[in-house]
């Protein structure tokens, strides 16, 4: 199968689902998860309509973005501090911030760069953090506090990667964001399902849906350590 015939498969079962929700398929973001793919493959998937692309490890993005700068790439995977810098440097946004003391490292180091960078916060609501990372709901509002409403650090939604075959966990997610985003008076995005549920997290009110092999096909296997 080609990458436009995967590409039109999605587009396909986002439709329908959406159809379903009685919503507009223009609400949704197909987010094509580009790890450990060849830029080569990502231009292919750039002319066929998308410039935004999601990295889980910082040196791996970083390196794409300098090669594509006409394209945005977007930080999925955990943030250690020592690479915060690196980061606000190459990526369009972070969905990643998980933490009070990245949210002050971020802070500092954007007025430092000069830089805006829009930022998700990840949460875990299933005691999934040591794995995957993510702010338990209770400390949500302790990391939003640190965040500061910083206009360098736009605070754009909730990002979360919740365990699968869990049905009530797309209903809490979005329960939760429409409660902080009360808080706030301000509406917030949810990226939340991927291609085994997909139509679950858009009847549940996800705004973006991020797609890896699924989208792409079977990554490359790459030989040596996986860069971070």
């Amino acid at each position: 199968m080609t990458l436009a015939e995967r590409i039109e498969g999605l587009r396909a079962r986002v439709h329908r689902a959406c159809s379903e929700a009685g919503r507009d398929p223009r609400t949704v973001e197909l987010l094509p998860v580009s790890k450990k793919q060849p830029l080569a493959l990502i231009r292919e998937a750039a002319d066929l309509g998308f410039t935004r692309f999601g990295e889980n490890y910082v040196q791996e993005g970083a390196a794409k973005a300098d090669a594509a700068p006409d394209l945005a790439f977007v930080l999925l995977g955990p943030l250690q501090r020592n690479k915060a810098k690196a980061a606000l440097q190459s990526f369009r946004e972070i969905q990643s911030l998980d933490r009070p003391e990245l949210a002050e490292r971020l802070r500092r180091l954007a007025e430092e760069l000069d830089v805006t960078c829009p930022v998700w916060i990840q949460v875990d609501l299933w005691d999934e953090a040591t794995k995957l990372g993510g702010c338990a709901g209770a400390d949500l509002p302790g990391l939003v506090e640190a965040l500061g409403d910083d206009p360098r650090l736009p605070l754009q939604g909730l990002m979360a990667i919740p365990p699968p075959e869990d049905a009530a966990a797309f209903p809490q997610l979005a329960a939760l964001r429409d409660r902080l985003q009360q808080d706030l008076g301000r509406p917030l995005r949810l990226s939340m399902g991927m291609s085994g549920d997909l139509e679950a997290a858009i009847a549940a009110g996800s705004d973006q849906i991020r797609i890896g092999t699924a989208f792409f096909g079977e990554r490359p296997l790459i030989r040596g350590p996986v860069p971070r």
